[in-house]
């Protein structure tokens, strides 16, 4: 054993703790947690209205597209409606709101909590390692919801519209609730958010030695299925938004695969540097 390798190991022997330390700082770390995401939730409760309003923007967008299609076939255009049946329905939703809010601005405190926690069972330099991972995550979830916003959900909202017609010039008014509304806008933010941290999941999997590059290449027809399975339940029944979903988990997919070949480059330069010296 190398010298460096010696005092990586009495450093990571000098971190243990017993179990009872482990689960008082396991405690500690998510109470900080909790108040990370009230303390965004208290940021975000006097712009519950703008965040709100930016919520229903993709919806007034695809009114815009809809009306703009109508009057080119000469028929009247529609007024965008958001209804609520409950008395309290608008307020559980801006509570909700306002949780939602409160985990995105927390989540940098969540990712710091959460590497206090491992960082003791790490390696000096798989400490620095490993923030890397925590500076990429919210950017790619940020790049998912983006897309959603941006283009995935106005379209989907456009398409819903254009369902309303029924044979004979007939056709449904759509009054969509406000909880409905939002709960596809969230759904559709979590699901293209979460499925943008492949990259990240996949690539700590391969530094942990728990997963290859070369096992995820010879995975891939399991994986098309997987992902062709996720986006169908991810998504609202129409076969448009599943196959940007899945087309976009794909490509992530491919994308971790040079992704964990790297790292194992990185690891086999590492070795033999160390088997040299």
């Amino acid at each position: 054993m190398t010298e460096q390798a010696k005092l990586e190991a009495d450093e990571v022997e000098s971190s243990r703790a017993p179990l009872l330390d482990h689960l008082n700082e396991l405690r500690s770390r998510l109470i900080k947690s909790v108040l990370g995401v009230v303390a965004g939730m208290i940021i975000c409760a006097p712009f519950l209205r703008h965040i709100v309003d930016l919520l229903l923007w993709p919806f007034e967008v695809a009114i815009i597209r809809y009306n703009a299609r109508m009057v080119e076939a000469g028929r009247p255009p529609i007024d965008m409606e958001i209804i609520a049946t409950q008395p309290l329905e608008t307020f559980f939703v801006k509570l909700k709101i306002a949780m939602f809010g409160g985990i995105v601005i927390g989540f940098p405190i969540l990712a710091y909590q959460l590497y206090r926690f491992v960082a003791p069972g790490l390696y000096r330099n798989e400490r620095g390692a490993f923030l890397p991972y925590l500076i990429m995550s919210p950017i790619l979830f940020i790049a998912g919801a983006s897309l959603v916003f941006f283009f995935v959900f106005p379209f989907v909202m456009e398409f819903a519209l254009g369902q309303q017609a029924l044979g004979g010039g007939q056709e449904v008014k759509l009054l969509p609730r406000i909880a409905d509304y939002l709960k596809l806008s969230t759904t559709l933010f979590l699901a293209f958010g979460m499925s943008f941290q492949l990259p990240v999941i996949l690539s700590l999997l391969g530094r942990a030695g728990i997963v290859t590059s070369v096992q995820l290449r010879g995975w891939r027809k399991y994986a098309v299925l997987g992902i062709a399975v996720f986006a169908a339940f991810a998504t609202p029944p129409d076969p448009i938004t599943q196959f940007i979903l899945g087309g976009a988990i794909y490509l992530l997919y491919e994308l971790s695969i040079v992704a964990v070949r790297l790292v194992e480059r990185k690891a086999d330069e590492v070795s033999v540097s160390e088997t040299q010296a």
